[in-house]
């Protein structure tokens, strides 16, 4: 017989609605932050906090460098799947990193180098300007592409070309980008050196970067303004992964498993806390009490929640083992109170799976998650990996899961994994751009908040009054007892 039976049945995030609340008149939907904690951060690291609930799952049909770099602009992060060369992983989270960093660490050249020399340089790097420095760092000017003609300077040293350091207007220990917009616009320069107290060169920051920085003010970055980088390991090569994606310069990093409550786990999230301790590790899935307590005392920064859930996951159907998100989510949250409480520790849960709408995630922040994971979601946006294709007159985009046997196909030669499927493949809609859908779904989330009086994901938790719904109340929240002429079956609904 079963260790436990439990006989009241798990429900989903479907099953639940948000009761309103009193919105006070400093709880308007503008006025509603939507920040939240990624991982659990003992010196409270500003990187560390999302401005919006929202990550996008560690799937080769969801989230590559491209989705990685527009959802941190956006305020959430996207996780580099795993299923993956090594190598390859880590240079897409290098391109995430450097892609618009604010503050720029310069490829920088010295005076005594031809410009026929540059000119090679340039074309092989694809940068136009170039800081040149002595051998001790110290800035002696800057040369750009409007500077020299190589057919005719070819021969002469960039020294002899370059704008020298008296004429340039550099920022001296600088780490806002607004002030270094105040001097850009003064200075009428294309681009500011930034420079320590002794003259020498630490950054370059760019006109273009700062207006996408102001364009985009909930970008989520790290200390040196550059963006969060996440990404997924497995608990098969995770020596040989983590140094490789530190070096690329990784923020955080995810265990992609559906399995959470292991031995394997532990042992990937103790070594990495050994040798790499200032290195976050999200641990997860897990859908019970026991394993997120099993989680959080390794040394899991975060917790992922759910098993089964997903639109095209089928663990459930295949093993049998598995749960309901919403009940999930209400054990798992519970445990983790209880283990601040006692600790002092605040570990976020994450919901992962079966998110589609703003609604879903209204639901999950309300019954007490800190953020989602999505997949399906994000996998319709211009953003992620796939190639959009024509089905029926319909513009679609692939989507598979890392159960599926595309995805499996990649671990099981490598990691002699289970012969069996826990995903299938299909397609979803094409939606657009994260710009065309982000906002409107953020717009709604805030709302709802409001609805209930809660001027924050932290009040939400506190303030938020749950019940479960019957299907007929189900119903009876959607369009009926209407006729919609144009719709596609032209009939009553």
């Amino acid at each position: 017989m079963a260790n436990r039976i439990i006989y009241e049945p798990s429900k989903t995030l479907l099953e639940f609605r948000l009761l309103p609340g009193m919105t006070a008149k400093d709880c308007s939907a503008d006025a509603v932050s939507l920040k939240t904690p990624l991982v659990y951060s003992a010196g409270g690291e500003k990187k560390y906090t999302l401005n919006i609930p929202m990550v996008a799952a560690a799937m080769q049909s969801v989230s590559g460098e491209r989705m990685g770099i527009e959802l941190a602009r956006k305020g959430g992060a996207a996780f580099i799947y795993c299923s993956q060369a090594i190598a390859s992983q880590a240079d897409m989270i290098k391109k995430i990193k450097n892609y618009k960093a604010g503050f720029v660490t310069p490829e920088t050249i010295m005076p005594d180098m031809k410009i026929e020399e540059l000119q090679k340089q340039s074309e092989r790097t694809g940068y136009s300007i170039f800081p040149i420095v002595d051998e001790n760092n110290s800035l002696l000017g800057m040369i750009g592409r409007n500077d020299y003609d190589v057919s005719i300077h070819g021969g002469m040293k960039v020294s002899e070309r370059m704008i020298r350091r008296e004429k340039i207007e550099a920022g001296v220990d600088l780490s806002d980008l607004k002030a270094a917009n105040a001097l850009l616009i003064e200075s009428h320069q294309p681009v500011l050196p930034v420079v320590d107290r002794e003259d020498r060169l630490l950054y370059l920051v760019f006109r273009k970067d700062i207006r996408e920085h102001l364009d985009n003010p909930f970008e989520l970055v790290d200390e040196k303004k550059r963006l969060i980088a996440a990404a997924a390991i497995n608990t098969h090569d995770f020596r040989d992964r983590v140094p490789a994606l530190v070096e690329a310069g990784v923020d955080v990093v995810a265990i992609d498993s559906s399995d959470g409550h292991s031995a394997f786990q532990e042992d990937a999230i103790r070594w990495i806390g050994s040798n790499y301790p200032s290195l976050p590790v999200i641990g997860g899935n897990v859908v019970t009490a026991s394993g997120y307590l099993f989680l959080a005392e390794c040394g899991a920064a975060a917790v992922k929640v759910g098993m089964g859930s997903g639109s095209i996951c089928i663990t459930q159907e295949q093993k049998g083992t598995g749960r309901g998100l919403a009940t999930a989510v209400i054990e798992v949250c519970s445990a983790r109170d209880a283990f601040f409480e006692k600790t002092g520790k605040y570990i976020p849960v994450a919901a992962d799976g079966g998110i589609n709408t703003a609604k879903d995630i209204v639901m999950a922040l309300a019954l007490g998650v800190d953020y989602v994971m999505m997949g399906r979601y994000f996998a319709r946006m211009e953003e992620s990996p796939t190639e959009k294709i024509e089905i029926n007159n319909r513009i679609m985009k692939p989507y598979w899961g890392e159960g599926s046997a595309r995805a499996r196909e990649w671990k099981s030669i490598r990691y002699y994994q289970a012969k069996f499927v826990e995903g299938v493949e299909g397609f979803v809609e094409y939606a657009g751009k994260l710009d065309n859908n982000l906002p409107e779904t953020v717009a709604k989330i805030k709302s709802s908040m409001s609805t209930a009086g809660a001027r924050s994901i932290e009040e939400l938790h506190r303030v938020a009054e749950v019940e479960v719904v019957s299907a007929l109340s189900i119903r009876e929240g959607m369009a009926h007892d209407i006729y919609m002429p144009g719709s596609a079956s032209e009939q009553q609904i």
